[in-house]
């Protein structure tokens, strides 16, 4: 039974960051890795693109690339739903009760959001539920991680074989071994805004996408 890695994420944009780990996971550990964009927070409004605008711009930055592939379940869950908050732990039941018990499944997250991981709703449940595969982004070393609780809930649970992965559906967490870029969906939004120098961040498509639609204040050149 392979494994099957997810990477979520509100991709407001998605930019050259964003693939270059979904890559690194897709040759590290040689299987799919699934993009998942979330869904518009409720009650208010997107703070950036819009749900389904954050979905164009993934599909066209992933293209018909080999090994990266777009998963809409949160948005589709929104639309079932309306008004009600999408959060990975019921993404990830949802996924448990489509694929059973026993498939091995891995949660692709920066650094810093595994860091922020006490802050998630249900949190604790998640490593009963996936493995965590890490990106230790610049800026935001796991040598940081001092929340005790978070620390104790860690404990054990980081291994360097990809095997141990494989072989049970959730529990470990294991660190990704690729030389990650400087992006962030912030900076390039903040870029953007000001006027800055930006394209060169994002997939040309995706760049050619927000100035066509005139996303987060660009205009035309």
């Amino acid at each position: 039974m392979g494994l099957r890695i997810y990477y979520g994420g509100t991709f407001d944009p998605v930019h050259l960051g964003h693939l270059a780990i979904a890559r690194a996971a897709r040759d590290q550990l040689q299987v799919a890795v699934r993009l998942l964009p979330a869904a518009d927070p409720p009650h208010r409004a997107a703070p950036g693109a819009d749900a389904l605008q954050r979905l164009a711009m993934l599909s066209l930055a992933i293209g018909d690339e080999p090994g990266l592939l777009l998963d809409r379940r949160e948005l589709d869950r929104a639309e079932r739903q309306p008004g009600v908050p999408s959060y990975t732990v019921d993404t990830l039941r949802e996924l448990r009760a489509e694929l059973g018990p026993r498939q091995p499944i891995a949660w692709l997250v920066g650094a810093d959001s595994l860091l922020a991981l006490p802050s998630w709703h249900e949190w604790a449940a998640l490593f009963e539920l996936a493995h965590f595969i890490v990106a230790d982004r610049p800026g935001s070393p796991l040598a940081d991680a001092r929340d005790p609780v978070l620390a104790q809930a860690l404990d054990g649970r980081w291994t360097r074989h990809e095997r141990e992965l494989f072989s049970a559906p959730a529990g470990r967490l294991m660190r990704l071994q690729a030389p990650l870029r400087e992006e962030s969906a912030t900076a390039v939004r903040t870029r953007i805004a000001a006027g800055g120098p930006w394209q060169q961040l994002l997939p040309e498509a995706v760049a050619g996408y927000i100035i066509d639609h005139r996303l987060y204040g660009a205009v035309p050149s």
